[in-house]
């Protein structure tokens, strides 16, 4: 496929993936300024708290207070990250300000899935079966498949189409099991092994087995191709996407601290924009979150775009 979609949907993940790993302690204040500042952007969708045990995850012990405290946006859906029963369970005290849902899960790297979570493939696949059960009883929908490290793992090395295809087969058969209605695949570059040819390897795989299914990229920009990355997937017809603001976070269980993390969404949002693709997104006010996320941290963030700045001005004076 070399169509590119007319329009995209990107959602903002920088609060939950920037301040899960910034030394910190970052200021409640300055978590609820950022989500606040991101919604006057346009974004249609924004992760904006992990609901995550603190002692493993120390930078989102407050989330409780933040999502207490940011002023929602007609039009703008705002959800959250748990991986068990008891973070769906804190998360649940906010369903009038959060959108509930949740994901099956799978790893294509078994060595991460063993960093990450402490598990097999095989321990996992009984996790997320445990997992299904646990949110259908509590009525909270699970309409995806998360693959992460679906294209290289820092700890295993290559995998191949074929692993990350042979890991959604077996999220599969815990959807067929319990009766979960599968609409997208979400594809995550968790540790940034992926190149163009790459992505249009996998997406294509996907697109070929699964061809009613959304599929949705999750790009991190570790060695620098997360743009040209997020680009072959415009041209294989991926129209969603994750980013965040300035490029802020990264995995803290990648095994590459300090490297970038999600590709900028004020990049993405300028690259889109520059080939006609509506994101709905103000870039320049984007840009400005991205200056307010710089100045949080208090440390210089990936973004080029945010150095650089957009052409509008340029355009004006020209």
């Amino acid at each position: 496929m070399t169509d590119l979609p007319n329009r995209v949907e990107i959602t903002e993940e920088g609060p939950r993936e920037g301040f899960q790993i910034e030394k910190g302690p970052i200021p409640t204040s300055d978590k609820i300024a950022l989500i606040d500042a991101l919604s006057a952007t346009g974004a249609p969708r924004i992760q904006v708290a992990s609901f995550v045990n603190p002692k493993i995850v120390p930078g989102w012990a407050d989330a409780e207070d933040v999502v207490a405290g940011f002023t929602p946006r007609p039009g703008c859906e705002y959800f959250a990250l748990w991986f068990n029963a008891k973070g769906m369970e804190r998360a649940k005290t906010y369903a009038d300000r959060l959108t509930l849902y949740s994901s099956i899960t799978v790893t294509a790297s078994e060595a991460f899935t063993k960093k990450n979570l402490n598990k097999d493939h095989a321990a996992q696949l009984v996790f997320q079966r445990e997992h299904v059960a646990a949110h259908q009883a509590a009525g909270v929908p699970i309409t995806r498949i998360s693959v992460q490290a679906a294209f290289g793992c820092n700890y295993q090395g290559e995998v191949t189409v074929a692993d990350a295809m042979r890991v959604i087969a077996d999220a599969f058969e815990v959807a067929k099991d319990t009766g979960c209605a599968i609409s997208k695949i979400s594809l995550a570059d968790s540790m940034g092994w992926a190149d163009p040819a790459h992505i249009e390897r996998l997406v294509g795989a996907v697109q070929d087995k699964y061809p009613e299914l959304g599929i949705a990229l999750h790009l991190h920009d570790t060695r620098g191709l997360g743009i040209a990355n997020a680009y072959a997937g415009l041209k294989m017809g991926v129209r969603m996407f994750d980013a965040a603001v300035a490029g802020l976070g990264g995995c803290p269980f990648a095994g590459h601290p300090g490297a970038p993390g999600n590709i900028a969404t004020e990049e993405l949002v300028f690259l889109c924009q520059e080939m006609g693709i509506e994101t709905g997104y103000d870039l320049e006010a984007l840009l400005e979150a991205a200056a307010l996320a710089q100045r949080i941290v208090g440390r210089q963030l990936p973004s080029n775009l945010l150095k650089g700045g957009s052409l509008s001005k340029f355009r004006r004076a020209a």
